[in-house]
């Protein structure tokens, strides 16, 4: 398979949870297959945003290959990665409206969980080619603060180190009128959520030419 990016994510393990964001994107990031989606009237055009990205968290957001770097090389560093981050926990997830979207967030200190993230930003940054400048420009039109355009600067994009907020997305942006309608439609399909949410490894997923990611490998976290 050829990729044209990278990410690294937290693609949860747990069948249960795992199965439900699959359901309900309508795509299965582990297997790299379309998944039958829920019956839900109007799923489908609220998660279009999302489903080619499937249902995940982001460490490391979506990069490509910087020049002279190959997957191999990716993997060990990824699998390097992994050896010196020790797992990460938090209070339970929580369902929210995040930017105008529907996401999974934990609760509680999410030191752990920043700690993961800022480790695959930071460590496998040497892999990232730098953002074209129509990538950038596009970021910018969201309206970024200081610190976010710095942060986009040096790492590829704003949302990361201290400005980073881990989530779980379930949707596009909603209009603010059927936000409401859509967490109680979320509710009632959510299955029981654990009071702790437990990141023990790393997914290094792949962008795929039909422009959907599917995991590639899993690093269990042993620092």
């Amino acid at each position: 398979m050829t990729y044209t990016r990278f990410a690294i994510y937290d693609a949860p393990i747990d069948d249960t949870l795992a199965n439900f964001g699959a359901v309900w994107l309508g795509w299965d990031v582990r297997t790299g297959t379309a998944t039958r989606q829920a019956d839900v009237p109007g799923l489908d055009d609220i998660t279009m945003t999302p489903r080619k990205y499937g249902f995940h968290g982001t460490l490391k957001p979506p990069f490509r290959l910087a020049d002279g770097r190959s997957l191999d090389e990716l993997q060990t560093a990824a699998a390097g990665l992994a050896g010196r981050c020790a797992p990460a926990s938090s209070g339970g997830l929580t369902l929210t409206t995040l930017g105008g979207f529907l996401a999974l967030t934990p609760t509680g200190d999410l030191t752990a969980l920043e700690r993961v993230a800022s480790a695959s930003v930071r460590d496998l940054d040497a892999f990232r080619a730098p953002a074209p400048e129509v990538e950038l420009e596009r970021r910018r039109s969201a309206g970024l603060s200081a610190r976010q355009e710095a942060l986009m600067l040096e790492w590829g994009y704003p949302y990361v180190m201290e400005e980073f907020r881990f989530h779980l997305t379930l949707s596009g942006r909603l209009p603010e009128a059927d936000r409401t309608a859509w967490m109680n439609t979320a509710l009632a399909h959510l299955p029981p959520l654990a009071d702790r949410y437990d990141l023990g490894g790393i997914a290094l997923c792949g962008e795929r030419p039909d422009g959907r990611f599917e995991l590639i490998q899993r690093y269990t976290l042993t620092g």
